[in-house]
């Protein structure tokens, strides 16, 4: 196989706060069938000396890289001895995309189309793979009007079957043993009204209930447990908690700064039908927009439980921060700095780590959850991000990033030992929603 270096840079934005040019050096694979593999991106200034013009200092770097060799610490990482299979959803293009990673680079598997509006979009947005791994689940936004719910085989992308929800249906997550999906209802285009949160019967796919929670929910999550599910009320500032036993709204969390309260029962948002704490807060642009001056409102878009299930973390998409919620006690532990605009979470199972996309940073975040602390800030070839998935293992993060406009979505993925971006593939425009389907044997 040839491989063939390419230099490429990459300029800091003032969202980022970055104050200094990064220059990343990307290997292309070129000729192996691995089309749009980004390899691990390297700093050219641990190799040149400080103070040379960036001309200079690019045949600096060329040259260092020609002499040390594919051997040299720049690829130091080991490859993947298998492979590793993500779906992702693209909310413009009304596709769903295999992405396939492994020995040979990473590559996109195939394609399916979904929806069946002929003249408008459908918006697929969220994504979800049984534990058996026999089936998928993908939620289509818009509808006339109502969004639904599709069924598929994972053996043959199959349709089995499809119900009809709320108002744009999105994020969702199934119990154990596969039988219930729990679907948020975020009601992105419509009026600041209390939303719900739509539990459907897998096997008949029949919403079975319909709870009230409030304006905008989004993350949603269950505990290891599958005793409690978890949103994030993106325009009441809450976090709010479902007893799966009873489907109601058993409690319920304030999350703006200096008003935390933990409360018992579902919002009075969801009793009263009014819009809350919305009057504080600007509908901005689903996580895109910065908080005005003066506004120390969370805006909540994702609610993660912790891998024994006694944290919630849920992230503040307006105030750059991630909140631990105590499940036990129903109070803060702990308020975490982020990056701007902290969209969507994820957990690694061995507990210790948490990841954050950074939707107005164009970064990923990676955080030690026993310090705190930021291990790594990882740049990202486009803006706008959305979901993470973590591999089983714990060796790869799968991050989807939207893109703007025509720029096609990107899966990039990340070797969880040496903490950089390893590949990028290419999807359709927006890629959404995410979800890991299944380790094999490389091909």
């Amino acid at each position: 196989m040839f491989i063939e270096p390419k230099l490429t840079q990459y300029k800091s934005t003032s969202r980022a706060k970055c104050n200094e040019q990064e220059i990343r050096l990307s290997q292309t694979f070129r000729g192996s069938g691995a089309k749009n593999i980004l390899m691990e991106p390297v700093d050219y200034k641990h190799f040149v000396p400080p103070g040379l013009k960036w001309p200079i200092a690019r045949l600096v770097a060329l040259l260092f890289f020609a002499i040390l060799g594919a051997d040299g610490p720049a690829f130091a990482q080991a490859k993947p001895d298998k492979d590793y299979l993500v779906y992702v959803v693209s909310e413009a293009a009304d596709t769903i995309s295999l992405i396939r990673f492994g020995p040979s680079g990473a590559r996109l598997e195939r394609t399916v189309a979904t929806g069946d509006m002929p003249t408008d979009i459908d918006g697929p947005h969220g994504i979800a793979v049984s534990r058996d791994k026999q089936f998928y689940y993908v939620s289509l936004g818009h509808g006339r009007p109502f969004g639904s719910v599709w069924k598929y085989s994972t053996k043959d992308d199959r349709v089995l079957g499809k119900t009809t929800l709320g108002f744009f249906p999105a994020t969702m997550d199934l119990s154990a043993d596969g039988s219930l999906l729990y679907v948020v209802n975020f009601n992105l285009h419509g009026d600041m009204v209390p939303s719900s949160v739509s539990v459907v019967a897998t096997d008949p796919m029949l919403e079975v209930a319909r709870i009230p929670t409030c304006v905008m929910p989004h993350g949603s999550r269950l505990n290891p447990q599958g005793t409690k599910h978890y949103s994030a009320c993106m325009m009441d500032d809450m976090l709010v908690e479902i007893d799966t036993r009873t489907l109601k709204v058993s409690r319920h969390f304030l999350l703006t700064k200096g008003r935390e309260l933990g409360m018992i029962g579902p919002p009075a948002t969801a009793k009263a039908g009014t819009t809350g704490g919305m009057k504080h807060m600007d509908m901005g642009g689903h996580g895109m927009e910065a908080p005005k001056p003066g506004d120390v409102t969370c805006s909540p878009t994702w609610a993660q439980p912790s891998t024994t299930g006694s944290s919630i973390f849920v992230a503040c998409n307006k105030s750059d921060e991630i909140v631990e919620i105590d499940a036990m006690k129903w109070k803060v532990v702990r308020r975490l700095p982020a990056r701007a605009g902290v969209y969507n979470l994820a957990v690694t199972h061995d507990g210790s780590r948490l990841f954050a996309t950074n939707k107005r940073d164009q970064s990923v975040s990676i955080i030690d959850l026993k310090t705190g602390g930021e291990l790594a800030r990882l740049p990202t070839r486009r803006k706008v991000l959305h979901g993470v998935v973590v591999s089983p293992d714990d060796r790869y993060a799968f991050i989807s990033v939207e893109g703007i406009g025509a720029e096609p979505g990107t899966v990039e993925i990340i070797d969880l030992t040496a903490l950089r971006i390893v590949a990028s593939v290419d999807v359709a425009e927006q890629a959404a929603g995410i979800d890991f389907l299944r380790i094999e044997p490389a091909k």
